[in-house]
């Protein structure tokens, strides 16, 4: 089948804290070993310059054994960042990521998000946002530590499923007030699945992205009594009680959420550790660029909810179409790319931090076996992964450029014509009344 598409990663990124733990050769060799052949980066902006972040990505990923793209994150708002924009969509990035969390650090308001949007809509480019409540949990962090929970658990308590919903619910309405397709990524709750149900049952285009941690684990694990296996666990949003999972499946099974990503920002123990008597200064994220494949099958086609082209769909050939590489990526056609990946469904797998091919010490997916397992990965047609032994390049990977206007804005220019004509037209009752 295709090779899979990883739409989330955060490779050798400083994330507020500290930095990832994977590089561009380290990530992308483990993703290759798991059967993901292209993944879409974050690049983060230097004191709010799009273009000084690019440079450094570019830099950064000159060592990458496979091919990768890249989404740029937009911090703040100015004339320079706006022309940045268009510099970046002629370099190939059609996505902009906005931070509805993280204050103060990377967290934009409402007016910059709206600025934002109308931007990436003029550009073709798709709005992406990291959907929390930043001020409420801002608050519920400090009310944490005045209470004394100072550990991990904390962090989720302090970010509960409402403060998820409520950001999803707000964006999505932003974007249909500008009439702009919107990304939502990592989604882990029922409350920001429920939103972009509603989203989209009335014609709106959201997409939503859950991720591997979010369809096989549960929360247990955050409130550990042991820091270390505790730390391993946290992210934003957080992993959530049990039954968020198996909605997040059955929303995933009947489309109501798209594709899968995995939203891979590693760190080690010692790294985690930075916390360990404020909950708040433990690096946030959580593995996934290997074992996303396996763990997708397992639990989405093994279980009987989703067929193996279904597999095909949410963990590759939708990703290439949203962000228009497809049939380059996504498919096994004449004149595409060679990543194809030989997944056999009878193999079991079992994931564990002494056989994973990535930097850090500690797994989130630790003791999980399954059946299904990727046995041959091959990238540009090249075989990188045969016999459990991998058989990488540095700097053999691609930059792929993505262009703007996917089929999400199919249509776009007429829709804002009947937006128009709508808010027109109890101005025009108005005036045939006083004529």
């Amino acid at each position: 089948m295709p090779g899979g598409i990883d739409p989330h990663t955060h490779l050798e990124t400083h994330f507020i804290y500290s930095d990832t733990v994977d590089d561009f050769f380290t990530g992308q060799a483990a993703a290759l070993a798991g059967g993901t052949t292209m993944n879409i980066n974050f690049a983060m902006p230097i004191n709010g310059s799009l273009t000084a972040g690019f440079e450094d990505f570019a830099k950064k990923a000159k060592k990458s054994c496979m091919d990768y793209g890249f989404h740029m994150a937009i911090t703040k708002w100015d004339e320079v960042v706006a022309k940045e924009m268009e510099i970046m969509v002629e370099k190939g990035i059609n996505s902009f990521k906005f931070f509805l969390a993280y204050k103060p650090a990377l967290m934009i308001n409402d007016e910059l998000l709206i600025r934002g949007m109308r931007k990436c809509k003029s550009l073709g480019a798709l709005p992406m946002v990291h959907a929390e409540n930043g001020d409420a949990i801002e608050e519920a962090a400090q009310m944490m530590i005045d209470l004394g929970i100072t550990g991990p658990e904390g962090h989720a308590l302090s970010r509960p499923p409402v403060l998820e919903g409520e950001a999803t619910a707000r964006a999505i309405r932003l974007a249909a007030f500008v009439n702009t397709p919107l990304y939502v990524v990592h989604v882990m709750s029922i409350d920001a699945m429920e939103e972009i149900a509603r989203a989209r049952q009335a014609g709106q285009r959201v997409i939503g992205e859950p991720i591997g941690a979010g369809l096989v684990l549960e929360e247990s694990g955050i409130f550990d009594p042991d820091f270390t296996t505790a730390a391993k666990y946290l992210m934003s949003p957080p992993i959530r009680k049990a039954g968020h999972d198996k909605a997040l499946q059955a929303a995933l099974s009947t489309g109501v959420l798209q594709l899968v990503g995995s939203d891979h920002c590693s760190f080690n123990s010692t790294q985690k550790a930075l916390g360990i008597d404020d909950f708040r200064k433990i690096p946030n994220g959580v593995n996934g660029i290997e074992e996303r494949m396996h763990v997708v099958w397992d639990s989405m086609v093994e279980s009987g909810l989703i067929t193996p082209s279904d597999y095909v769909r949410i963990t590759s050939t939708e990703c290439a179409r949203i962000f228009n590489i497809y049939p380059r990526k996504g498919a096994i056609l004449a004149g595409s790319d060679a990543d194809i990946i030989v997944l056999n469904p009878n193999a079991s797998f079992e994931i564990s931090a002494a056989t994973q091919h990535r930097n850090s010490d500690t797994n989130a997916f630790e003791g999980i076996s399954g059946k299904g397992k990727v046995e041959v990965t091959i990238a540009g047609g090249r075989v990188v992964w045969e016999g459990d032994e991998l058989k990488v390049v540095p700097g053999s990977g691609r930059y792929i450029e993505m262009p703007p206007f996917s089929y999400l804005f199919n249509g776009i220019d007429k829709a804002d014509a009947a937006y128009l004509s709508s808010l027109n037209a109890p101005v025009q009752r108005v005036k045939a009344v006083v004529a």
